[in-house]
């Protein structure tokens, strides 16, 4: 709490002749709103004992006539309870911008063109959106990014067996595939499928896959008419390609199934209701990702290693050497990486950078940051990379799309939106709690980490899940609709704290402390977190105060409006909508 930080600093710099930060937690209620332990952190640089520096700063804080009580407990540790004024101030102050007008561009999600997005897509969709949302509260002016492959060996595999499909290089053959963009990705996932596993398994198949590989990287050559992916045309849809009148038949088909891909990606974000973000397609950055490489390999900053172009680690630095061209001439990842980075900064002109992969990464992407430095020096500490654990079922799998038994997005959509039906009435409601469920099982998890995903836990009304707070926020609109009265204004800001409402003032005070820690941390857990401890303390409040036919309706219903405000907004903040009814 600021006031209570202002007042300690002045203690000890008048006091000491001592600048500090004190640091401020909420203690168990027995002892108070707020403790510190500015006495610790004082006595070594003072030399003294630090309970007669607590018993000092106490009195002086005492003498402010700020606080309701003050007390010293053990070695010095100052426990403050605040007055009721400060605690319904608390709950109106405002979440800090520590990312004020900065240009930020956060890059996540990134499906690879050719493949249906599987769980793991589906976490780092709605992860990176919440997160792009705490960015956007902390004054950020933010864009967000995707980036992924429509060229490579994955797009040869897949196109090699659309061609085993579709029995020959005919794309009017293309016809008798659905034209429901699910059931497409779908089949181009068969494909893929189809094509990996030929050429794990027949070197001829190999052979013809690694040939369409550097054919495929001809189309976009000779071409050149495929729509530049940037962020003045973030809609898929727009993406006409123009068919040059001698374009083959496996032309047309890549042509006509990358856009298959990029009608998909669209509807998916649709479906979960996320910001669609302009995607960067790897046939846009491996040019500019090769006109860097050429030119710092002049430079001496890359060099040529059997035929390849390489960027030489230093294993001092845990930076392992990365080949950047093959001896083929094609371009890697990390190539296209550059050329990524080098697009959003000349789009952009990005302050910061965030990136948001899987954990599997970590070694790569500091290789490519380093690189990335190295060539840029201006990028040095400007960007940010932020890695999420594996998603894991019931069973604790792990998913491969290679290999073809991969969890798709859409079907574990499906699976929560089916349990959701089996308990919910409204069929109105079904896709709102669905998504939910969903988002709030995600966000739970500190970034990082594994993520244990259990069908029963995240559709649960009863425990720490979406749908329960979205059933609290619903039952809160069902006790205001009842306390209604003409006349009566329940959204007036409360001006007045009983003893039986103090808990539940001031755990929805601590809102604003969470969102400052959830936003300066980039993790949405903390909200999380303190909207289950809400909803928990609200119950314990409800069950104890009557508010319908009491003396006291209008105040304590001011009082069930606050916390479901509280509850929509941080629920919202997550991307979960918040029903009035359910």
């Amino acid at each position: 709490m600021k006031a209570l930080l202002d007042d300690i600093q002045a203690v000890v710099a008048s006091q000491f002749n001592q600048t500090i930060t004190p640091t401020l937690t909420r203690p168990d209620s027995q002892f108070g709103d707020y403790s510190t332990n500015i006495a610790m952190q004082l006595a070594g640089k003072l030399q003294q004992n630090p309970r007669q520096i607590a018993e000092l700063v106490a009195a002086e804080l005492r003498q402010t006539g700020n606080y309701d009580d003050i007390t010293v407990a053990g070695p010095g540790f100052i426990n403050v309870c605040l007055k009721p004024a400060a605690l319904l101030a608390a709950i109106n102050q405002l979440p800090a911008k520590p990312y004020h007008a900065k240009k930020i561009v956060f890059e996540y999600s990134c499906p690879n063109a050719f493949k249906e997005l599987h769980t793991g897509h589906l976490y780092q969709t709605i992860y990176g959106d919440i997160v792009s949302r705490l960015l956007e509260l902390g004054g950020a002016n933010l864009q967000r990014t995707s980036f992924g492959g429509d060229v490579g060996l994955h797009v040869a595999k897949c196109v090699w067996g659309m061609v085993k499909e579709l029995g020959g290089a005919n794309p009017s053959a293309l016809e008798n595939v659905s034209s429901d963009v699910f059931e497409r990705a779908r089949w181009i996932s068969k494909c893929y499928v189809t094509g990996a596993s030929a050429y794990e398994a027949d070197e001829s198949a190999k052979i013809e896959i690694d040939n369409l590989n550097k054919t495929i990287y001809q189309f976009h050559s000779k071409n050149n008419n495929t729509r530049q992916l940037v962020a003045t045309q973030p809609d898929y849809e727009t993406d006409a390609i123009q068919e040059s009148v001698n374009q083959t038949g496996l032309e047309k088909i890549y042509w006509q199934t990358r856009q298959w891909s990029l009608d998909y990606f669209t509807e998916f974000y649709n479906m979960i209701e996320v910001v669609n973000m302009p995607y960067y397609a790897e046939s846009q950055t491996a040019p500019v990702g090769l006109a860097i490489v050429k030119e710092q390999l002049t430079k001496g900053n890359l060099e040529e290693s059997d035929g390849a172009v390489v960027f030489r680690g230093d294993e001092t630095k845990h930076l392992h050497t990365r080949v950047f061209v093959t001896r083929q001439g094609l371009p890697t990842y990390e190539t296209k990486d550059i050329g990524v980075i080098w697009l959003e900064k000349q789009d952009y002109n990005f302050e910061h950078r965030y990136l948001l992969t899987g954990n599997d990464q970590k070694d790569y992407m500091r290789v490519v940051f380093a690189a990335a430095e190295t060539f840029r020096p201006e990028l040095a500490g400007k960007m940010t990379h932020l890695t999420n654990g594996t998603v894991r079922f019931a069973d604790g799998k792990k998913m491969s799309s290679r290999l073809g038994n991969v969890s798709r997005a859409a079907d574990v959509i499906e699976l929560v939106r089916q349990r959701v039906a089996e308990m919910i009435e409204d069929e109105a409601l079904i896709e709102t709690v669905t998504l939910g469920a969903i988002k709030y099982a995600f966000a739970r998890y500190k970034l990082g980490g594994d993520i244990n995903f259990n069908i029963n836990e995240t559709v649960s009304l009863q425990g720490n899940s979406g749908p329960y707070l979205q059933y609290a926020h619903a039952r809160a609109q069902r006790i205001l609709e009842k306390a209604t009265q003409p006349g009566v204004d329940l959204m007036a800001e409360l001006d007045e704290v009983y003893d039986e409402d103090r808990a539940l003032v001031y755990k929805l005070g601590e809102y604003h402390e969470v969102l400052d820690k959830s936003i300066a941390s980039l993790e949405p857990h903390y909200i999380c977190n303190y909207l289950f401890e809400l909803a928990q303390e609200f119950n314990r409040y409800y069950e104890a105060n009557q508010v319908i036919g009491h003396a006291r309706q209008t105040h304590r219903a001011r009082l069930v409006a606050v916390y479901a405000k509280i509850l929509k907004q941080g629920l919202n903040l997550l991307g979960i909508a918040a029903p009035n009814n359910m």
